[in-house]
């Protein structure tokens, strides 16, 4: 596996597949995790770009929690003392969410809003004020904060010169009881017991994380650290963390199964059909697509544009596009 930078993408564009095919080069954790669902969702989403109507709240407010939590972080790893790094911080989301106005009749909103996000930051910001896992600092000088990594597999699609290519973004890598770890950041409005945590053993992303931060860093990762935070209504927020780790065995074993699942997506592509796995729709809450799968297929495309948006090209999910 070799680290890589944009300009050495054989391509020469930002798109994520081959010139003039529905072949995927590069892949990310949300990519990969469409294809290993159901291959029918991954192309309304990657391929064809159907989207909701509607911004997501939950999208939009980890968003901001993530930018603003990694902001802190570059502001306390340069030398500002904390006070004035929260203040900053703050006033950096409140700038970018003055126009965001979620409908707190819902249930969604209810939790997720602009008041909420900026108490859950500031409680987090105050809550670990005396944090035991340390930004690391590379070898240049620079935190390790908002770390982007794109590297090269040592094989690609069969019949073309261009490896894959997986992409992803580290929030920050801290040094905890001297052993690295990526850590990761999640909000939950339930209580983030041990089974929350299980649900990423396994776990694509983490997965993908730790081995991110390996090729980035040039040095073995234990694993990732999700802090948790639950979004309370009456009292001030909770945070629980989880360590995830992965065995050289286990990155291994994960880079076999990656093999054949982007076979996989290569027999799709070539055939221009990506079959249903009708054992996931029901799962994590109901696929959004589901009431368009249970439609004939000759009318399915009707139902999708009354219900979804056909993204541009610039708004279609990217794993090369730089955050």
């Amino acid at each position: 596996m070799t680290l890589i930078s944009p300009s050495h993408l054989t391509t020469g564009t930002l798109s994520p597949f081959l010139p003039n095919t529905h072949i995927q080069f590069a892949w990310d954790s949300t990519s990969l995790g469409y294809i290993k669902t159901c291959p029918r969702l991954y192309q309304y989403i990657m391929i064809e770009g159907w989207g909701s109507r509607d911004e997501s709240i939950h999208l939009r407010f980890g968003i901001e929690y993530h930018a603003a939590l990694e902001a802190y972080a570059h502001s306390r790893a340069s030398g500002i003392n904390h006070e004035d790094a929260i203040h900053d911080t703050v006033r950096a989301v409140l700038e970018r969410t003055f126009d965001w106005h979620p409908d707190i009749t819902t249930k969604a909103g209810k939790y997720k809003n602009r008041r909420s996000l900026i108490e859950i930051i500031i409680d987090y910001l105050d809550h670990f004020i005396d944090d035991p896992c340390k930004t690391y600092i590379k070898a240049d000088g620079t935190a390790a904060v908002e770390l982007s990594f794109r590297f090269e597999l040592d094989w690609g699609p069969s019949e073309f010169d261009q490896p894959y290519v997986l992409c992803g973004h580290l929030d920050r890598v801290v040094d905890f009881a001297g052993g690295l770890y990526v850590m990761d950041h999640k909000t939950t409005t339930t209580s983030p017991g041990q089974y929350y945590f299980n649900q990423y053993e396994p776990n694509n992303q983490m997965t993908l994380y730790t081995l991110g931060g390996q090729m980035v860093l040039h040095t073995p990762i234990k694993g990732v650290i999700i802090r948790a935070g639950q979004i309370l209504l009456t009292e001030p927020h909770r945070f629980v963390s989880g360590f995830i780790y992965r065995t050289p065995d286990q990155l291994e074993e994960w880079l076999l199964d990656l093999r054949l699942h982007l076979n996989n997506a290569e027999a799709y592509a070539e055939a221009n059909y990506w079959p249903m796995n009708d054992t996931a729709c029901d799962k994590f809450g109901g696929c959004k697509f589901r009431g368009i799968c249970s439609k004939s297929p000759a009318v399915r495309e009707q139902f999708l544009r009354a219900d979804f948006d056909k993204l541009t090209e610039d708004e279609k999910w990217n794993p090369l596009r730089s955050r």
